[in-house]
This record gives C-alpha cells, structure tokens and sequence, in this order.
C-alpha cells in the first residue's frame, strides 16, 4: 500500500474544510440535493437575475434519449467579468493588488490593482465596440503572458463577446485553423516575447496566419497588437521599430493607440446562465482540433468554488500559478478562479530555468507566495538539478503546492513535497481537462490523508466510475474507463459547431457516461488513480496532443511514404512522441530528411510537438485487415518484448526487424 501522509495539522487548524467526515458530508449533499449544495455558494457571487432555488441543473447524457444537452441556473442573468472585477471594488478590494507580473527579466515587474484592471478593461470593452463588436461575436486572442492578455478575455467577457484564446507556442497554421473554425472577427496580439534567452517571434506567425485565413476566404475585420518587445530588459530594438507586413495593413491598429482616449467607464451585458463564454481548442483524435464550448454560469460558479477550496484561498494569501492562459489551467486558474475569489496572484512570463533553475523558487520569495501550483513536468525537469537550486530560497511563505496537467509519478511527488515544501506543505494533485471546466478530483488541504501519485476523491458534485470496456461498473478495487454519470457546473457544454461530434467523442461509447478518455484505477482505501489517456491522444509536457494530427503533419513530407506515431514515456516531458515513418521506394534517410520532418510538425501544431524520436522502417506492423498495430508499437518504442497475441498480425517477421533498428534521437 502506498505511503499515506496525514494532513498538516498548521493547515487543519484555519482550512475550510478540517476533517474527511466534514468532507464526506458536504459531498453527500453535493450529490444528493444539489439544489441545497450550491445555494450558498451562489450567494456568494453576484446575479442581476437570481438562479433558481431547486432544480438548478437539468441534462441528459443518454444518447438513446435524444439530443445531449447539459444545464445550470437557467433563468438566473450575471456576467464574470463583473463578478471578478466590479463585485471585487464594491466589496472594498479596490486598491488591492491584483496580479504582481513578473516579466521574463527578474527585473521586469509590474503591478495592477482591482481598480486598475477595472479601468483597463473597460478601456478596452469600449475598444470592441467601437470595431463594431458586439454579443455572441468570436475574437480570437494570441499573445504571451503579459496583463493585456487578461484585460482582453475580460473584456469580451464583459460584452459577451466570446473569446478564443489560441496558446503562444502553436504555428500560423494552428493558429489559423482556429480563427477559421470559430469564425473570428478580430484577433488581439503582440509583436513577440521572450521565452527565457529565446525570441518569439509572434508577429511573423500572425502575420502567416492571416495569410492562410485569406487564402481560404475568411476575412479578419480587425487585428490589434500590442508593442511588447523592447520593454524594461527584453534584448530587442524598441517595438516603435518593429515593423509589421500584412498584406492589408488598413486593419491593422495598436493597443496603446486605441486605448489612449477609449472611456474607462463601459457598462456590462448582462448574460443568460447558458450563454456561451469561451470556446477554447484542445487536440482531437482525428487530427480536427476540437473548440470545447463553455457557458457563462455554471462555469463561473464552478471555478470561483474550486478556487475557494481545493487552494484553500484566504483572504492574505498570494497565489502563484505557472500555467499560460493558452490552456485551460491559465483560464481559469490564472484568471477566472483567482479574481473571482478576490485573490492576489502572481503572473509569469518567463521559464523556470531562466536565468537559472531558482527562478520559481526567487519568485516564490520575491512575492511571498503563500499558494503554488505547476505541472510534474517542471517538477521533474528541476529535480535533474542540485537541491541547492532550491535550497538557497526560504520558501517559508509556502503553505500549499498544487500539481496539475498529467497524473505525477510517486517519485516527482515525494520530491515536490520534501524538498520544495520542507515537508510541510500538502499537495493538492488535480485532476481535470479542457472539457471538465475546472478540478473533478483531487485532495482538499487540511482533510484529505495524501498518497503521492494519487488525485485521491472527487470534488463535490462529481460523481467518477470505472468501467469496463463492455461498459459494466466495477466496484471496488479495479482498473477501467473513468466516466461521470452525472454534469457538475463548469463541465463543457459543445464542441463549437459540432454537437455530432461532441456527443460521439464524450457519449457514444458509453450511454449514459461522460467518458473521459483517461483511464484510472481504484485502490482498496477508494483512492482514485489516474493512469493516463486510452485513446490516441498524448500529453507532451501538459500539453495535450493528437497523434493523429502529428501523423498528418509528417505524411506531408515529399519523401515520406506512411507514418504511426505513438506516445513513450520520458523521464522529463511524462510522454513524448514516438514516430514511425515509412520512406517512398528509392528515398533514403539522412540528417537532412529528419530535420525536415521535425519541421513539419512544428509548422502544422508548433514547436512544442516536435517528436523526440524518429523510427525509420520499411514496413509498419499492420492486421490481416490493414490495420495498423499501435499496440505493438507502443511496445517497441518502449522496448518491451511481451507484445501479447500476435495472431492478426500479416507479416510477423517485421516485428524483430522493429526491434533491431534503433530509433534517431530528437
């Protein structure tokens, strides 16, 4: 049985939650009579139009019984961005601090109170409108870590303009497949950023975009960058030099230039519960991204409460997420969750190893972080590095680590937790998706008895099962399907212009269920465990990523024949790419071909896709069929010889021949 670490007792003594029969209890209701759960909190926030006091959530999940459809609080009107922001200064938060950014320099910092991001964000709300924005329109928004990134989704989010957020590190040609599935309007941009020594260059990869989306007829009315390049230490010639080459540069404006004389004064639209906030694109499993639909209410209830308790948010503490607002993680627990609660949070720009592998643990310091939450893949990263890195910092302030983006190895954990947190600080190791909204399972701080590697329980309202590939629940002790019977407030509602698709991806292979597409295993004590994805999808260092897409960008090489590319483990990343390529008759591989190859994929996705090792093979493991064995290569890429029945498979003899070549190292 694995190590069981009993609650901090500094933690229990102030936490919200104190003891697992509290938990136990709260989380009966949850699923009980969720009318009585969410009421309080709901109070708890502010409504133009007051949600309903019983029947607040009405869905289907049965594809046998028509149309899916999931919802929270109809009736109820409130908008999110009055609730993170205005609700905030009335309750007399208006010259707290916001967020403290923290450049990509040590010595390129900023401030913004409640008040001043109010300001901004009305600001530019009236920069919208003057484009002609209005409700229900789609802007698409693509810039680095910087306070205009927030001020922007709060904005539309304040007009009811639904923002699509596209992350920093995806090609043109990502970026552009977005803007065109969501119908974009008007991008919000920047000229670049660093990331650590390292320049991103995002004006030339918007700049391609636009070109892409006019070459497949969709117009942009509008695009707005800011000049971030050349402030305080970034080594760039001033942004005033950085010159822009769009082919229509009549649409083309800056921030500072539009905001100069906008009003700080712009009125709310008040949204209905289900109307849609923001479509966010996460990798699909036929390559197509998927633009995962989320409505105003139930997701902002949901991310204010998750926020209040699985960080355990008190009114001094001073949180510090890592994640970029291109992921869902930075939505709602860089932005949404955080302000909603009224919380100081520190935001960063930069990389944990620049200029050195203490950079979080100095900021950690610098701002007296109280509250830290990253990925195992950093963790993993900086424990290849001397304690000392970490050791040198106090970390005194620390009272709360949180892990998020893939399931974290035991190993990772006991590190995170020993060395990081002096053996003091609880972690919170989370579980959830683009498409859950916000945290389903995790531990609750000064409750829950941690087991490192373990996501533990689900939060409230959520109600996890396993199954069997039949479909038939195991109870108990097992491994299966981890499915929900049952919505919870922030889930997603659609994939955005694609209910077929979203009821067949998340509801078809088990009526009834949402199906995760994780799968998960249950110990003796009912401690919950994730054990990764079972479908063709990877997570690259967090970053949740198509095989199928990889696949479609290396088959686009003239040299290359086929292609199968599957996910191996790595001491670092969690997961990484694994492919297998089959070159045309007479074409050799070299240097240059692999190269080429890697090229592709950071093209089509971005650079952070870019596979870890390339297999060259005359031939792919394939069925009697035609079908390729991706078992069986998953296998080989991990050099595991225990390949199971072989019985299906058309040439056996291709299988050693696998085995004896040897993959090229990214």
């Amino acid at each position: 049985m694995a190590a069981l670490f009993p609650p901090s007792e500094d933690v229990s003594r102030n936490s919200h939650l104190s003891s697992m029969e509290e938990y136990k209890k709260l989380y009966q209701q949850s699923i009980q009579d969720p009318d009585k759960f969410w009421e309080p909190l709901v109070k708890e926030l502010f409504w133009k139009t007051t949600p309903p006091k019983s029947g607040v959530c009405r869905y289907n999940f049965d594809v046998r019984k028509g149309e899916i459809f999931v919802k929270w609080f109809e009736g109820s009107k409130t908008n999110i961005s009055y609730n993170a922001l205005d609700r905030n200064v009335e309750k007399g938060f208006a010259n707290r601090t916001a967020f403290l950014w923290e450049g990509n320099e040590q010595n390129d910092t900023k401030k913004i109170t409640y008040k001043e991001l109010l300001e901004e964000v009305c600001k530019f709300s009236n920069v919208l409108k003057k484009k002609g924005l209005k409700k229900g329109d789609r802007v698409a928004i693509y810039m680095p870590m910087i306070l205009e990134l927030v001020v922007a989704m709060l904005a539309c989010a304040r007009l009811g303009i639904i923002h699509s957020i596209v992350f920093g590190g995806y090609s043109a040609e990502s970026l552009a497949e977005r803007i065109i599935d969501a119908q974009c309007s008007l991008l919000v941009t920047a000229d670049g950023g660093y990331r650590g020594p390292k320049l991103v260059n995002l004006r030339s990869i918007v700049e391609n975009a636009i070109r892409i989306c006019d070459e497949k007829d969709h117009k942009l009315k509008a695009v707005i960058a800011v000049k971030h390049l050349g402030s305080l230490n970034n080594k760039t010639a001033n942004s005033s030099e950085v010159k822009w080459g769009m082919n229509d540069s009549s649409i083309l404006s800056f921030w500072h230039d539009e905001m100069k004389n906008s009003s700080a004064i712009c009125d709310v639209e008040w949204m209905d519960a289900e109307d849609p906030l923001f479509i966010l694109y996460t990798s699909g499993s036929t390559g197509k991204p998927k633009g995962i639909l989320h409505t105003t209410a139930g997701y902002m209830v949901y991310a204010y409460t998750t926020f209040k308790y699985i960080f355990d948010y008190h009114e001094n503490d001073v949180y510090f997420c890592t994640a970029d607002i291109g992921w869902i993680t930075g939505h709602t627990y860089v932005t949404y969750g955080p302000l909603l609660n009224g919380a100081i949070s520190v935001m960063f720009e930069g990389v944990p190893f620049y200029p050195d592998a203490s950079r979080f643990w100095n900021v950690i310091d610098k701002y007296k972080v109280s509250l830290f939450y990253t990925a195992p893949t950093a963790i993993r990263a900086l424990m290849r590095f001397s304690d000392d890195f970490v050791k040198k910092s106090s970390r005194e302030s620390l009272r709360l680590l949180g892990s998020v983006g893939e399931p974290i190895n035991p190993e990772a954990w006991l590190w995170y937790h020993r060395v990081v947190g002096d053996g003091r600080s609880p972690i919170v190791d989370t579980f959830w998706q683009t498409e859950t909204g916000g945290i389903v399972i995790t531990p609750l701080p000064g409750c829950t008895p941690l087991k490192p590697g373990s996501a533990t329980f689900p939060f409230f309202g959520v109600m996890p099962k396993l199954l069997t590939e039949e479909g038939k629940e195991i109870n108990g002790e097992g491994e299966g399907y981890l499915v929900f019977d049952r919505p919870w407030p922030g889930m997603m509602r659609s994939i955005y212009g694609s209910q077929e698709r979203y009821e067949t991806t998340y509801f078809k292979k088990f009526p009834g269920f949402y199906c995760t597409g994780d799968g998960a295993k249950r110990d003796s004590d009912g401690y919950l465990w994730i054990t990764g994805r079972v479908d063709d999808m990877l997570n690259v260092s967090g970053h949740l990523l198509s095989t199928a897409a990889v696949e479609s960008a290396l088959i686009t090489h003239q040299d290359v024949s086929e292609t199968a590319v599957v996910s191996t483990p790595h001491p670092v990343k969690g997961e990484c790419l694994y492919c297998f390529i089959t070159l045309k008759e007479g074409r050799e591989y070299n240097e240059k071909v692999g190269k080429e190859l890697k090229e592709k994929v950071r093209y089509y996705i971005g650079p952070f896709a870019t596979p870890e090792y390339l297999h060259i093979t005359a031939g792919l493991p394939k069925t009697r069929s035609g079908k390729i064995m991706r078992r069986v290569l998953r296998k080989i890429a991990a050099n595991e010889r225990d390949l199971g029945d072989l019985t299906s498979l058309a040439d056996e003899s291709l299988i050693e021949k696998l085995f004896q070549s040897r993959p090229m190292v990214n």
